[in-house]
């Protein structure tokens, strides 16, 4: 009993968030098959990211940013906006550019809830343990997603070089801003609540403003605004 306690406590700050920002999309809400779908990608993406990582760390001399910006980080961010770019950018769902922080969020708490359930699995965690990652590393990495999504929702509705400049954005900030995050963690034993929890603040009031202004960016707002003046 304690044990599906734990693993149910691993899999519901995912799903909390998910629901918590597929609410957030004001003016035409995606399919919700299509948003599941897309976390159960991140969820499936786990295992090539693990297979890199594994043979990243073998072949390489490992240190704090090599561990942090490059086997972590990158690796992972880098899967992320692959399958996002090939999968989700010209799906024909993808027409505001909310949607793009709607799907790179569910990728990456779908990712988030298959470690956080295979951390909670072998290591036997504790149920304040699970609390705790729920407040962080998955809180992170929607975070990440949500600064991934903002941009590729820009990028989708620019044109020429801008775009593609914007696409770069699109991966490089996630990737520092998980890189950091790491490495916080990666050499700073004791005290490194002092350093994340500013991060964490940071990234979600960021975040939040990243949400309104992907909503007010909306094509739809203003088919929105007629409709409740014509009802």
């Amino acid at each position: 009993m304690l044990l599906l306690s734990v693993v149910s406590s691993a899999v519901a700050p995912g799903l909390a968030l998910l629901i918590y920002f597929y609410l957030k999309d004001k003016y035409d809400q995606e399919p919700l098959h299509m948003v599941l779908k897309v976390f159960v990608l991140g969820l499936l993406i786990v295992f090539p990211v693990m297979i890199i990582q594994r043979g990243l760390t073998l072949g390489l001399e490992t240190g704090p940013y090599t561990d942090s910006f490059l086997i972590s980080a990158g690796v992972e961010e880098c899967l992320k906006w692959f399958v996002m770019y090939h999968i989700i950018y010209n799906h024909t769902e993808f027409d505001e550019p909310y949607d793009g922080i709607l799907y790179a969020v569910a990728i990456s708490l779908g990712f988030a809830t298959i470690e956080n359930v295979m951390y909670a699995w072998y290591s036997h965690a504790s149920l304040g343990s699970m609390f705790l990652r729920a407040l962080l590393p998955v809180s992170g990495h929607a975070m990440f997603g949500v600064v991934m999504g903002y941009h590729l929702g820009r990028a989708k509705f620019s044109n020429g070089v801008k775009r593609r400049g914007i696409l770069a954005v699109s991966l490089l900030l996630p990737w520092i801003w998980h890189g950091i995050y790491d490495f916080i963690l990666n050499t700073t034993a004791n005290y490194w609540i002092w350093y994340i929890v500013p991060l964490m603040a940071f990234l979600w009031y960021g975040g939040m403003i990243k949400v309104a202004r992907a909503n007010n960016l909306s094509p739809f707002r203003l088919l929105k605004r007629e409709e409740e003046v014509n009802l």
